[in-house]
């Protein structure tokens, strides 16, 4: 009896202790949705109030102030800020002693927004408008970095590739004796290499979906665009199989002509690599050319 007294006493303390933490969760529960509350008014107060000051600034009359207050969201890394302001300061301060260094900044929020097709069109435009700059260079440094930094993956259109290849050369052509110059050469060695990626993918393509006509001139465009690469030997190789299988799919009338150009091919690739790793097969399909040639009795 004693120990069911006990136990029943032990059973209503839990009871209860069980309700004050109920209690005291719900308590904490509810102070932490009101201190989150505080802090999303705070934060709504603080955004209000930084809004109705660029506002503010936006209308302002004062020039001196809306540049000073431009400049300190660029320094602030508030680029949006500035963009909006310098848009309507370059206009203004057009033909003062201002007006280089409000484009210049213009130029760079723009870049920095990541908004690289405006900022490359604004840093050329700087570059043609304050030539004698000191800025100038590096207007057209960046006008060709934005473009390298527009440029896809290689499985994509390479145009913004192509053009900054363009603008690297020609700010190399500008400014020979420049420090960016090796880092220029850098960026278009690598965007060469994805443009020569680009063009094997192509070729392989073309072979793949058996348009062998289009895949020799694919393959033959790789080596002659891009000497060094290293898809030269397979390239050669892949040219030889294409133009036998070409010959192979022709009309009768163009098979001799065509087998005589899958010798051709044949020749190119043991001229350049004598000791090629696909030589036994490459060595087949010339022999099977010849073969065929026979039926025309114009075995060279």
């Amino acid at each position: 009896m004693k120990k069911c007294l006990i136990i029943d006493y032990q059973l209503k303390g839990f009871q209860k202790n069980k309700a004050l933490f109920q209690r005291f969760g719900y308590f904490c529960t509810l102070m932490k949705n009101r201190i989150s509350v505080y802090f999303l008014l705070i934060a709504m107060l603080l955004t209000f109030g930084s809004c109705s000051k660029f506002n503010r600034i936006r209308k302002s009359g004062d020039m001196n102030l809306k540049y000073d207050a431009a400049v300190k969201y660029f320094e602030n890394k508030k680029y949006y800020n500035a963009l909006q302001l310098f848009e309507e300061l370059i206009v203004v301060l057009k033909g003062t002693d201002k007006a280089e260094s409000s484009y210049y900044y213009y130029c760079l929020s723009y870049f920095y927004t990541g908004d690289y097709t405006s900022a490359a069109y604004h840093f050329n435009n700087f570059a043609q408008t304050f030539p004698m700059s000191a800025k100038a260079e590096d207007a057209l440094f960046y006008n060709a970095y934005c473009y390298y930094l527009d440029s896809p993956p290689s499985s994509l259109d390479q145009q913004s590739s192509l053009d900054a290849i363009r603008q690297f050369q020609l700010f190399i052509n500008k400014y020979p004796t420049s420090q960016r110059v090796a880092e220029c050469n850098k960026y278009i060695d690598e965007l060469r290499g994805k443009l020569e990626v680009k063009a094997w993918d192509n070729a392989m393509l073309y072979y793949k979906m058996e348009e062998y006509k289009s895949a020799i001139v694919a393959f033959e465009n790789v080596v002659k665009d891009f000497p060094t690469t290293k898809y030269q030997e397979e390239c050669l190789f892949l040219s030889l199989k294409s133009a036998y299988l070409y010959a192979q799919n022709s009309i009768e009338s163009k098979k001799e002509e065509r087998y005589k150009s899958t010798l051709d091919h044949y020749n190119k690739l043991i001229e350049i690599f004598p000791e090629t790793e696909y030589k036994k097969e490459a060595g087949r399909i010339m022999s099977a050319a010849e073969e065929k040639l026979k039926d025309y009795h114009t075995v060279n």
